[in-house]
């Protein structure tokens, strides 16, 4: 089994903009076409005690997962470490890091299907507080649910203070974040529909029809189209084991406040398709307080972006200007 690797999506809509991203292992693979289920898959709210069984192409994919875990592993990949001596960067590195990955698309829809094509994207953050709220499939054990909630509580911790943007989890989330089984997930049309009016059928289609290569995405909703999310949904497999669960957490909520796109050259960066670091780094940190700085702002475009956030580089590496 080779290494993972990470892919973005990005389409924005004439009246709302929708910006999605996924993780995938190497390459991306269209979706495979399905009927959509309509069997009764409810989504829970963190603190039910109901858990019902699951399918066997659930725990197929279980095990699945938790052997392509321990082959990175056993490639020493998916480093929790953040960096060291081993990953340098200098200011320059850094603002070129976040012109690729702040204000560049990877993918973009031709005809209803997504196509890889980098291009250059107006810079997109959130402009109101973010809300996490977390639901779970009815599958998903009432132990991991403590789990995943305490996980995504200290993350928000951690992203508020690298961004100095305010982020909190919340019983009125705006940011919401789905942990569906297999059968779950493709039932959940109806909900994303309610969670982010006008979402459209092929971003849930994107959702539905999620290959095994994919075990997150995010969708971030821009309504007005003038670069400022006001909503978003993650979708982690339940089937993740704990380490790959963790760095979907980290990746896809990150993704959601901004940093959409990757990049081969960002190291120490959870931004990559190598799957070298499993979570959010001290570099993926300061491209956050870049994204944040109130010197750029939501719908800025990438010209004027550019140079503003390369000064913003310098500032936080301690470099002369």
């Amino acid at each position: 089994m080779r290494p993972l690797g990470r892919a973005r999506l990005t389409v924005l809509g004439a009246s709302a903009g929708l910006a999605l991203s996924a993780c995938v292992p190497g390459p991306s693979t269209p979706p495979i076409a399905r009927p959509p289920s309509h069997a009764s898959q409810p989504v829970l709210r963190p603190d039910s005690t109901s858990v019902t069984p699951r399918s066997t192409e659930s725990r197929l994919l279980q095990t699945y997962f938790a052997r392509v875990q321990a082959d990175l592993l056993a490639n020493d990949l998916l480093r929790t470490d953040g960096g060291g001596p081993d990953t340098p960067f200098s200011a320059r590195q850094l603002a070129v890091n976040f012109d690729a990955i702040a204000l560049n698309d990877e993918y973009t829809s031709v005809g209803g299907q997504f196509i890889a094509k980098t291009t250059p994207s107006d810079l997109h953050r959130w402009d109101v507080p973010v809300r996490l709220g977390i639901e779970f499939g009815s599958s998903v054990p009432v132990e991991q649910r403590q789990k995943d909630r305490a996980t995504i509580e200290s993350f928000a911790g951690q992203l508020a203070r690298a961004s100095g943007h305010a982020i909190s989890v919340s019983s009125r989330p705006n940011f919401n974040i789905l942990v569906l089984n297999e059968d779950e997930r493709r039932a959940i049309g109806p909900r994303l529909s309610q969670l982010i009016p006008g979402i459209g059928a092929n971003a849930i289609r994107s959702v539905i029809d999620m290959p095994r290569s994919t075990y997150c995405l995010v969708i971030a909703s821009d309504p007005a189209n003038d670069g400022a999310y006001r909503k978003a949904v993650a979708i982690i497999r339940a089937e993740n084991p704990d380490l790959l669960r963790r760095s979907c957490f980290h990746e896809e909520i990150a993704q959601g406040l901004g940093l959409a796109n990757d990049s081969p050259r960002a190291r120490p960066s959870i931004f990559n398709d190598d799957e070298e670091f499993a979570l959010l780094t001290r570099h993926d940190e300061l491209l956050l307080r870049m994204l944040y700085d109130p010197r750029l702002a939501p719908g800025m475009r990438p010209e004027v972006a550019r140079p503003i956030s390369v000064v913003i580089a310098r500032e936080l590496m301690g470099e002369d200007i």
